[in-house]
């Protein structure tokens, strides 16, 4: 045969592998300085009088239109492609994804407003979430991987056989992931009415667009490949606006080598606080506010009376002096009187708000705790303040045990492990998860001190008409997340009289630290990209259960791969829509919907994970017990314990803590039963059969063939 007539050579799988990645090296290598480009681009048009809103809804268009254009381009039908990306995402790429897919937006905006409010108490969230990572190198990731399965549920049905562990796996796999999705949804919201001044609900159903086009089109493929374009997006618009707080204050720009020596300074300045006069007076007239909101609650319907002719008698008097007094008072007097609450229900939910708002600020540092302070109470003082520092203690480790043990469980991030060539890359690309997570996390704390150092140094002692803008603006997209009041009437603000939400202290800080606006927008992107990023996962976590584990699994085997896939993308729609539902109620703290998504999962996957890998006497009625038993107990605390979903559920008894545990905490509880029940019941009951055993011992693994 000729030169010309031979055949064309096929390249190797490992040649193949480096053209791939090349490719994926200049792709992104160009996507960077393009972004760069974009952002100064931006700069340069603020400067020559581009208006706000103008640069917010530039960043909005342009990162959402980006993503769509990624989704558009991965859209795919293959099975393969659809749920695990091919499984050739290399372990760095991969790595990336899942920090994107990790850096949610409790991360990205919640940590470190947590970590302000908090102070020490907040470092839990760090211990827990980075040492969750550990657990998943080394007890789930690569054996999960060598399994080679689409699902979690697909693992427990198969390794536990049957379809009553698979459906329990899909039922858990659904309730974290939708949690834990809703809070994703509400910071789409919240960084979506920064952006573009909408409302909080149009907010919401303009970043749900942008998770869509991602998963809808694509499935894993697609949102693996948006999901390394935002995490180049939020790390940048994470570090720019901490690093020039760095300098700014100290003129270094490494905000991790200058915390301690910001948080000496911000100690020193809580002590002044706690000594300032005009804090005191602030105080006081708080509690005296707590008191008169108790008073009315001991008689409502007389509190209502007397409201009401109060109200009334203000208006009236300004009526009479119209002359002199400006419309906008009386107004607003009309609208007071308007606002009075009309059902003696209605009434007494008021009072209870007011009187537990005042109470909470009625507090030295405006209810936060000493930023370097360790724990609350004293354990040297008397037994009220050592059973405060014993409780305060148990929680810290409670919560960082529920966090660590719910980051080696969560499905939509165990799922990441399936998507890479070789079990070896699936270990990697935990390391390499861990790396680019951590970038965040070390910089979270200085970011808190450096932001806190800001507020009670150039904030607080400032006259009221000489308040930054930013407040204004803030307070405009939420009163409850920022607001302000001359509670002692001197015209100075006090500590105590600047109520700040967590949600806003990152997304705030480049007009914190006096940066240009287009930063500001910067933020908010890498806010959304957080955001969106994880909506992404946990919604195709949530289609994928339904589509594949409950319909093809366990309804129709002999459904067409067409089918499958379309019918995921059906299902990925109608929980999108619910879940922006949920969140357009506001229903709780993103945080707290967070960490309550980390319980679920550890106390329904760990224990069935980590035994179905390590002990192959595990079986079926043990697993599905513990899982029931483990997410039971915990459901159970929250729901009896957490003030949300006490009123939700109508609950009236009072709150009974066991151990003083929070029930941001509850998995503490779960997991132990969970593991206890499997090994209780799995020995009780005949073993698994002797594939399941050979096949937990490694000897014969049903996996599919890798391309």
């Amino acid at each position: 045969m000729s030169e010309r007539a031979k055949p064309p050579q096929r390249l190797s799988a490992a040649a193949q592998s480096r053209v791939f990645r090349a490719r994926l090296n200049r792709v992104y290598g160009w996507y960077s300085g393009g972004f760069i480009v974009f952002v100064v681009a931006l700069a340069i048009l603020e400067q020559r009088g581009m208006p706000r809103s103008w640069i917010g809804f530039t960043f909005l268009i342009v990162t959402l239109g980006l993503y769509a254009g990624i989704g558009i381009m991965s859209r795919t039908t293959d099975t393969a492609e659809y749920y695990v990306a091919g499984r050739r995402v290399p372990a760095v790429y991969n790595g990336m994804a899942t920090g994107a897919d990790w850096m949610s937006a409790a991360s990205f905006i919640g940590l470190a407003g947590t970590l302000y409010l908090s102070g020490y108490g907040g470092l839990a969230f760090i211990l827990g979430w980075t040492g969750g990572y550990c657990l998943v190198a080394l007890l789930l990731a690569p054996y999960l991987r060598k399994f080679g399965q689409f699902t979690i549920p697909d693992f427990l049905g198969e390794r536990y056989g049957g379809h009553a562990a698979r459906a329990v796996g899909m039922f858990a796999a659904i309730l974290c992931s939708f949690t834990y999705v809703v809070a994703q949804i509400y910071g789409v919201g919240l960084i979506s009415t920064r952006l573009t001044g909408v409302a909080f609900e149009i907010g919401i159903f303009l970043g749900l667009g942008g998770i869509l086009v991602c998963s809808f089109l694509g499935g894993m493929r697609a949102v693996t490949w948006t999901q390394v374009a935002q995490y180049i997006i939020l790390i940048v618009a994470y570090m720019v606006p901490v690093v020039w707080l760095s300098v700014k204050q100290t003129g270094v720009p490494l905000p991790q080598a200058v915390y301690g020596y910001q948080l000496e300074k911000v100690s020193e300045r809580e002590r002044a606080l706690l000594a300032d006069p005009r804090e005191q007076e602030v105080i006081d007239i708080l509690r005296r506010q707590a008191d008169e909101a108790a008073d009315k609650l001991r008689n409502v319907p007389a509190a209502m009376v007397a409201d009401r002719a109060a109200a009334e008698a203000r208006l009236a008097e300004l009526k009479t002096r119209s002359d002199l007094v400006p419309l906008a008072q009386i107004q607003a007097a009309e609208r007071s009187l308007a606002a009075l609450p009309p059902t003696e229900a209605e009434a007494a939910r008021a009072y209870e708000k007011a009187r537990a708002s005042a109470d909470a600020r009625a507090r030295p540092l405006a209810g936060m705790p000493p930023h370097a302070a360790q724990f609350s109470g004293d354990p040297d003082g008397d037994a009220a303040d050592r059973q405060a520092y014993t409780e305060s203690r148990r929680n810290f480790l409670a919560l960082v045990f529920c966090l660590m043990i719910g980051t080696a469980a969560l499905p939509h991030i165990l799922m990441r492990y399936y998507t890479t060539p070789t079990v070896k890359e699936a270990r990697e690309s935990v390391t390499w998860s861990l790396l680019f997570i951590v970038l965040l996390y070390i910089t979270a704390p200085a970011l808190a001190v450096l932001v806190k150092f800001e507020v009670f140094n150039n904030l607080v002692g400032t006259s009221f008409e000489q308040l930054p803008t930013w407040i204004a603006s803030w307070a405009k997209v939420d009163p409850g997340l920022l607001s302000v009041s001359d509670i002692n009437r001197d015209g100075v603000l006090q500590l105590a009289e600047l109520k700040i939400g967590g949600d806003i202290i990152v997304l705030a800080t480049p007009e914190i630290g006096g940066l240009p606006y287009v930063v500001s927008g910067m933020v908010a992107a890498g806010g959304l990209a957080a955001a969106l990023s994880t909506a992404d996962g946990l919604l195709l976590t949530i289609a994928n259960a339904l589509s594949h584990d409950l319909y093809y699994k366990m309804i129709d085997p002999n459904a067409s791969t067409a089918r499958r896939v379309t019918l995921s993308k059906m299902l990925l729609l109608v929980v999108a829509l619910a879940a922006a539902y949920v969140a357009a109620q506001k229903p709780a703290d993103i945080l707290f919907l967070v960490s309550a998504a980390f319980s679920f999962a550890a106390a329904a996957f760990f224990p069935a994970l980590v035994l179905g890998v390590f002990w192959k006497r595990a079986n079926g009625p043990g697993a599905v017990l513990g899982m029931v038993a483990g997410l039971g107990i915990t459901s159970y605390y929250m729901v009896m314990n957490q003030p949300w979903l006490r009123k939700v559920f109508g609950i009236e008894q009072p709150i009974e803590l066991w151990f003083g545990i929070l029930p941001i905490s509850a998995g503490v509880f779960g997991v132990p039963l969970g593991f206890a029940v499997i090994v209780l019941v799995s020995l009780l009951t005949p073993p698994p059969g002797p594939r399941v055993q050979a096949l937990v011992e490694g000897l014969r693994y049903p996996r599919p063939p890798v391309p």
